[in-house]
């Protein structure tokens, strides 16, 4: 772990400014007061609007706080010059519209219908909407790094790390946190997210949870590269190490659907990964927490069933 505390402790000598980061923490803390006690993602963001006013709803969820977050920085920190870079602006604006297009996608629910009915087009519709996603974001994020960065750079995040240790560490400080997480009805009633399986008439075998499990893990490849490659690795070469808490702004709003203790847990864990991935160039031990922790909130989810019955 000391390499990530070099990591954090540079971070907070460089680019810590209190009362920024308070007003950010206030800002997130009343978004996510918004969400889970006024409803603002399912009465007003996803609340049976068509397929562009959704896709605008949540345009407006992720941009509004990534860029107020940025905006804020030319009130505490005296070079921002990053804001007369074209490129700063390309990603500030399209970085939203490229996830609340991702979260809304829907166009391949006509092939599947046309393919499976009844309880097997819901295990393909349901596992298979995790591949499109990835390749939805993963094209506009190659297509970017081919233009601005790969002169610069390999493919946002890919560089392989010297040690896996410390992020093996941060894995195993998760497991009692999710076993703590695992006793909490809305914990359950979120995971596992495989747990639909059960109620499918399909002949179930371990094949189809094993299946949608990976599918499940392949999402979170697309968010790693999104958040800690595309959006730290691409904007750090703009502004430094100034993008780290707007993207974390960002990343924490994304998880709105979610059990509020994992949205707040969302934003420190943005940060978190967001500082390693600027100091490693590299999205692996992000990708190896962040999929652990999907795979043992699965397992978390499992288990509290089990004891809950």
């Amino acid at each position: 772990m000391r390499p990530v505390f070099i990591y954090i402790s540079a971070f907070y000598k460089k680019e810590f400014h209190p009362v920024y980061f308070t007003l950010i923490v206030l800002m997130t803390g009343t978004l996510i007061y918004l969400n889970y006690y006024q409803g603002l993602e399912s009465k007003y963001i996803n609340g049976g609007h068509d397929w562009w006013g959704n896709v605008a709803g949540y345009y407006i969820l992720y941009f509004a706080p990534f860029t107020l977050a940025f905006v804020l920085q030319l009130l505490f920190f005296k070079d921002c010059r990053y804001f007369k870079n074209h490129w700063f602006w390309v990603i500030l604006l399209f970085a939203p519209l490229f996830f609340s297009v991702r979260v809304n996608v829907d166009f391949q629910e006509i092939l599947f219908k046309k393919i499976w009915s009844g309880d097997a087009y819901r295990f393909w519709q349901q596992s298979l909407n995790w591949i499109i996603r990835v390749i939805l974001i993963m094209i506009p994020i190659y297509i970017i790094w081919r233009i601005k960065d790969r002169n610069n750079q390999p493919f946002y995040g890919t560089p392989a790390l010297n040690s896996i240790k410390p992020y093996l560490t941060m894995l195993l400080i998760m497991v009692p946190l999710i076993a703590l997480a695992s006793t909490q009805k809305d914990f359950l009633a979120m995971y596992p997210r495989a747990g639909f399986l059960r109620g499918l008439d399909l002949h179930l075998k371990i094949w189809h949870f094993i299946f949608f499990e990976l599918c499940y893990g392949f999402d979170f490849v697309s968010i790693e590269f999104f958040f800690r490659g595309f959006l730290i690795l691409s904007l750090a070469r703009i502004c430094g190490g100034r993008c780290i808490i707007p993207v974390a702004c960002f990343y924490c709003t994304i998880h709105f659907g979610k059990p509020m203790g994992e949205a707040i847990s969302s934003f420190w864990g943005g940060i978190l990964l967001g500082i390693v991935s600027y100091n490693t160039r590299s999205i692996r031990g992000g990708l190896l927490v962040h999929l652990g922790t999907a795979w043992l909130m699965e397992a978390g989810g499992w288990i509290g069933h089990v004891c809950k019955d």
